[in-house]
């Protein structure tokens, strides 16, 4: 059973799939640690991390969102479906060529797909380097062993 969704304000901006909202009435929010869902955006140091992270604050800081939400990450964390303004948060990044499709868990998003074999086609953000990294081989490779 989908969880109902969250209306919430965007406060923090951690990277480019990780945000932080106020969710539910003034007063009584609730600040939600978000992984946007189906995505998966270069680490900071990577290259196109620090652009990936300001075009998810151009598309959602101090902006209204609607979260639907997906499960718990293992930090925690809210895994959401997210619009920001009446955006889909996930295909702007992908279509910026900002964030990877992260297959397992896109089999309900099958246009995003599609949005990052045109970014990749048309060599749009990180698909204009020649051997661009996937941010979980990054992570695997710069993880403390």
């Amino acid at each position: 059973m989908p969880l109902a969704p969250l209306l919430c304000l965007v406060v923090a901006i951690s990277d480019g799939d990780t945000l932080t909202a106020r969710c539910g009435p003034p007063g009584v929010y609730q600040q939600v640690k978000v992984r946007i869902a189906a995505i998966d955006a270069p680490e900071s140091r990577q290259a196109f991390g620090q652009k990936s992270r300001q075009n998810l604050a151009r598309l959602c800081f101090r902006q209204n969102a609607t979260l639907q939400p997906v499960e718990q990450d293992s930090y925690g964390r809210t895994v959401a479906h997210v619009r920001c303004g009446g955006t889909d948060v996930a295909a702007a990044q992908v279509r910026a060529g900002l964030a990877w499709v992260y297959t397992p868990y896109a089999e309900s998003r099958p246009q995003l797909v599609t949005l990052q074999r045109q970014a990749r086609s048309s060599a749009t953000g990180l698909w204009s380097q020649k051997r661009p990294l996937a941010p979980w081989t990054y992570r695997h490779r710069h993880s403390p062993r």
